[in-house]
């Protein structure tokens, strides 16, 4: 299973990160985050990252289309991430240009495929995550059961709240038929001493037990 560690900070982390076999890094472009990347590192840091296997995701929320496009050329973005109320045009937009990840934050009473099909044609992938009162990750598990049973249709990141005591309740959503569509899993605040900074220990143990999966 693939593994995305989102709100890097430090160039060291992401190196180690790829030495544990982790396919994409998570870069945050919104400065309302404690973990706005541009606090820690310059654009030319972040665009000499590379590694023998990470790719850099950029995550944006409601940013216009020029400073999305800037940030991927400037910092070498592999993937962009469009966690704010981006419409289908402004993603078409990017998209044009760049692999699109469209994030959904889910309530538990949503109609999860009402909420994506205006994208399904445009972005690449979808990531779902938590609804809450602001943008961005809120490190709370929305209920998988929600997505269950589901035909998404497009790759999709699993995201919101995921900590190291999920290793089964991952295991067992790879079960469902919905998962055919799982491409990676995504974790962020559960595995961090402090925003930004994450705790490698943690993380070396818990991408060990999900490689296995």
């Amino acid at each position: 299973m693939r593994i995305k560690v989102c709100g890097m900070t430090s160039t060291e982390q992401v190196l180690q990160l790829d030495e544990m076999g982790v396919e994409f890094a998570g870069f945050i472009f919104y400065p309302k985050s404690p973990r706005y990347v541009y606090r820690f590192m310059p654009r030319p840091e972040i665009k000499k990252i590379k590694g023998k296997g990470i790719n850099k995701v950029g995550v944006f929320v409601n940013a216009t289309v020029e400073e999305v496009l800037d940030a991927v050329d400037d910092c070498g973005l592999y993937l962009v991430q469009l966690h704010g109320d981006e419409t289908p045009k402004y993603c078409e937009k990017i998209a044009n240009y760049v692999t699109v990840v469209k994030a959904f934050r889910l309530r538990e009473d949503d109609n999860v495929l009402w909420k994506v099909k205006d994208y399904v044609d445009i972005a690449d992938m979808f990531l779902f995550d938590t609804e809450g009162a602001g943008y961005g990750g809120t490190g709370k598990k929305f209920d998988w059961n929600s997505l269950k049973g589901l035909n998404i249709g497009k790759p999709f990141f699993l995201s919101g709240g995921i900590g190291p005591e999920d290793i089964e309740k991952l295991h067992e959503f790879t079960q469902d038929p919905v998962a055919k569509d799982l491409f990676s899993i995504d974790v962020n605040s559960r595995f961090e001493t402090s925003p930004g900074i994450k705790d490698m220990d943690k993380l070396r143990e818990f991408i060990a037990a999900v490689k296995q999966i």
